[in-house]
């Protein structure tokens, strides 16, 4: 097998599994441990993994962010819950922004139902989805694309967005904490931000994982959105939320 097909063997296993052992990989393919260590360190440089002991993982962590793939595979009936609450905060004739992210890309879904709208984003699932739908004027934020998170960014993709304005934009966060959204990467980091300047009206989608967890980078203080929409959220982390007037949408509300 060629070096390249089987590193990308090793991260569909991931994708599948979440973990995979140095033992396995090794006997799996029928190379060395040794060589199998190389892999690693090549996508762990490439951000594609995460090296632990005796193997490797694409679970997110606190300084790393799961690939789109894996992502999509997690908790998606919450994330479908997530997506089509906020989808009823869009009204035909408006300009709605979404970002990357396995939520908004259900949502982009959703958008197809109200239509006409102007739907501005980097997220390639929703440009997919979105392309050929009549009624839905698609603006796609070039920049470079990340296979990672299945998006496009970079300044190309901030030059955009500080040209544009929506009259919604729809952000996804992977860690909150403390009052504040977080996110492992640097440049996806400087995306969302420039996507909160660009929009009228901020809406968070966070389902319930997302809270109680930090990551590298700050990303906004929640005081920055308008509206939260979440699965479910205790009172403890809900009434602060409401005291500083961020409304709190709740799936089976």
């Amino acid at each position: 097998m060629k070096l390249e097909d089987r590193r990308q063997n090793i991260l569909d296993l991931l994708v599948q599994a979440g973990s995979v052992t140095l033992d396995d990989l090794s006997a799996r393919f029928g190379v060395s441990k040794m060589t199998i260590h190389r892999d690693l360190d090549e996508l762990e440089a490439a951000g594609l993994l995460r090296k632990v002991r005796g193997g490797a993982s694409i679970e997110t962590s606190t300084q790393f962010e799961a690939d789109y793939r894996y992502r999509a595979l997690q908790n998606t009936d919450a994330k479908r819950g997530v997506a089509a609450k906020a989808a009823e905060l869009v009204e035909p004739g408006m300009t709605v922004l979404i970002n990357d992210g396995t939520t908004a890309g259900i949502m982009a879904e959703m958008l197809a139902q109200v239509r006409p709208l102007t739907v501005i984003t980097n997220n390639l699932a929703a440009i997919q989805v979105l392309t050929e739908v009549q009624g839905i004027t698609l603006i796609a934020l070039g920049g470079i694309y990340s296979r990672k998170f299945n998006g496009f960014f970079g300044l190309v993709t901030e030059q955009s967005l500080s040209r544009l304005k929506a009259d919604i934009a729809f952000l996804s966060s992977p860690a909150i904490s403390g009052g504040m959204a977080y996110h492992m990467d640097e440049s996806v980091t400087r995306c969302k931000q420039a996507m909160i300047k660009a929009g009228a009206q901020r809406v968070l989608l966070a389902d319930a994982k997302k809270f109680g967890r930090t990551a590298l980078h700050q990303l906004a203080d929640l005081s920055e959105f308008d509206t939260i929409v979440t699965d479910k959220l205790s009172p403890d982390v809900a009434d602060p939320l409401r005291d500083q007037g961020i409304k709190i949408m709740n799936v089976k509300e």
